[in-house]
């Protein structure tokens, strides 16, 4: 359907000389036009074929408009709906519109009216379907990507990804060790016009400091002892595309200044190279650090920070969206299902409660690889044995007080608000691992003003 060409439309009317005058109307504006004498005939209408809008009378017999368009409303979401209602009867154009009509028109009508409702309602139409259609489309490529969740901590990065993914800003990506930074990455990069060039990864801290420049920028032939042959740097392998420069923290303090020239100016050297060659490439970093508390300490350059920091994306942890364990488990169980080419088990609920109350300090990557060994295994009562002895206890094995004491009062508060933070504010859970009754959880918090 296109704008201001012919639609198809059911025009319902039990009254048979009013129905042909509205078919005609229709039809010489070359709609093409079905109609029904009663709500029955129009679903046994639509069932055969769906049309782009219906235009129906409110009396129709026994039934009502209403109730054709409550029905159309649940089976047929997208299908416009208009509805004529007789004269002084704005009540009941007020409930169809709170019902889900689209437009109303007050009998008697002028031929323009209802041919201007019909391409006002018909235009609208359209908006809505090609918006469902980005939307479902938006979708998909999230879950290309591998980012699942709806909570709104997601949300939020998932709008600002979007909205810089085709740019060409530098980001950096923080959050705890698997949270999914790397995941982020490939989104920026698949979703932006660099999706069809090389995106490189190098993580920073898996090299030794002693190679990290040849990594990062490239080697000559015989620049050093072992240089046998031209080594292209990640940097110039990935012109063009984008480079992810994984664990950013990790990264020596000399081959940050020469990061922090080609982020200013577009150049590097290979080691050994008497020229500079100018390259195109996205840059995107990632860090579990404090990078600012580096910067502090003297380990980080700020100067770099600055320069890294254009468009900063925080990964939250998976406590902080606990509303989407149950999601990400039916994720990794299809996911790791279709890598293995088994069956996906199925879980009882008395394992998906003990999965959704596990506080994942090893976050999505945990959870993912507690999933897979169970679709490998489809051992229920191991993963709940082994994510139970890694629930938190306190016990005099397990805590040592300093030798210079500690402040009680600070540290009793300090448990508390943990332990609230964990549960996002669910008191009997945070009593629970602290192993407070509930009623000495409550004294506790009102002690400390934290309630």
């Amino acid at each position: 359907m296109t704008q201001n060409s012919p639609i198809s439309i059911l025009v319902v009317e039990d009254e048979p000389a009013q129905r042909k005058l509205i078919v005609q109307m229709l039809a010489a504006q070359e709609h093409r036009v079905t109609s029904a004498a009663s709500v029955e005939d129009a679903i046994v209408s639509l069932k055969q074929q769906t049309p782009d809008l219906i235009f129906s009378d409110w009396k129709l017999g026994q039934l009502t408009g209403m109730d054709l368009l409550r029905y159309v409303r649940t089976h047929y979401p997208d299908i416009g709906f208009i509805i004529a209602t007789a004269y002084g009867t704005i009540t009941h154009a007020v409930d169809a519109m709170q019902a889900g009509a689209d437009d109303y028109l007050a009998k008697p009508y002028q031929r323009q009216t209802l041919l201007l409702a019909i391409d006002k309602v018909a235009k609208s139409t359209q908006l809505k379907q090609q918006n469902r259609q980005l939307t479902s489309a938006l979708a998909e490529q999230q879950q290309l990507v591998g980012l699942v969740g709806k909570a709104p901590c997601m949300q939020k990065v998932y709008t600002r990804v979007q909205r810089i993914s085709a740019t060409d800003a530098t980001v950096l990506i923080g959050g705890e060790s698997g949270t999914g930074k790397e995941l982020a990455a490939r989104a920026l990069y698949q979703l932006s016009d660099r999706h069809n060039k090389p995106f490189v990864t190098i993580n920073c801290g898996a090299i030794p400091e002693s190679l990290a420049e040849a990594e990062l920028f490239g080697a000559e032939k015989g620049a050093y002892t072992g240089a046998n042959t031209l080594k292209i740097g990640k940097l110039e392998a990935a012109d063009g595309g984008t480079l992810f420069l994984d664990e950013i923290g990790e990264l020596p303090l000399l081959q940050q200044t020469k990061l922090l020239r080609f982020l200013q100016e577009g150049v590097v050297s290979r080691i050994g190279q008497n020229t500079e060659m100018t390259l195109d490439v996205r840059v995107i970093a990632a860090t579990h650090r404090d990078l600012q508390a580096e910067v502090a300490a003297g380990r980080f350059r700020e100067d770099l920070y600055y320069r890294l920091n254009v468009v900063p994306i925080h990964m939250p942890a998976l406590r902080q969206r606990r509303e989407d364990i149950g999601r990400l488990v039916e994720h990794f169980l299809c996911l790791h299902a279709k890598q293995y080419g088994v069956t996906a088990p199925k879980l009882t609920a008395k394992t998906l409660k003990v999965l959704l109350d596990h506080p994942w300090p090893g976050n999505v990557r945990e959870l993912a690889n507690r999933i897979e060994r169970f679709v490998l295994l489809a051992d229920e009562q191991e993963m709940i044995a082994e994510l139970n002895s890694c629930a938190p206890a306190i016990s005099q094995s397990q805590f040592v007080l300093p030798d210079e004491g500690i402040e009680w009062e600070n540290f009793e508060k300090h448990c508390l608000q943990q332990a609230m933070d964990r549960h996002d504010g669910n008191r009997t859970k945070a009593a629970k691992l602290l192993g407070l009754s509930y009623k000495a959880f409550l004294y506790r918090l009102e002690k400390h003003q934290l309630v």
